[in-house]
């Protein structure tokens, strides 16, 4: 099960935040917001993360 943890304005931020998370050990999800059809550069994205696991996505926001 996933969680939103964090919204970007584009695909670029979205990836960035994805490859932090990942690079930590976190796995990571990035989705489009409304339909999936509409990924695209200047689409708002959801930052998803593993749910019970946010804490570990703070933590490494705070280490930044």
């Amino acid at each position: 099960m996933w969680t939103e943890f964090k919204r970007v304005s584009n695909l670029m931020t979205a990836e960035m935040w994805k490859e932090v998370l990942e690079g930590e050990g976190l796995p990571t999800r990035i989705l489009p917001e409304g339909d999936i059809l509409d990924w695209a550069d200047r689409t708002p994205f959801r930052i998803m993360v593993p749910k019970g696991r946010e804490h570990v996505a703070e933590e490494i926001l705070r280490k930044l």
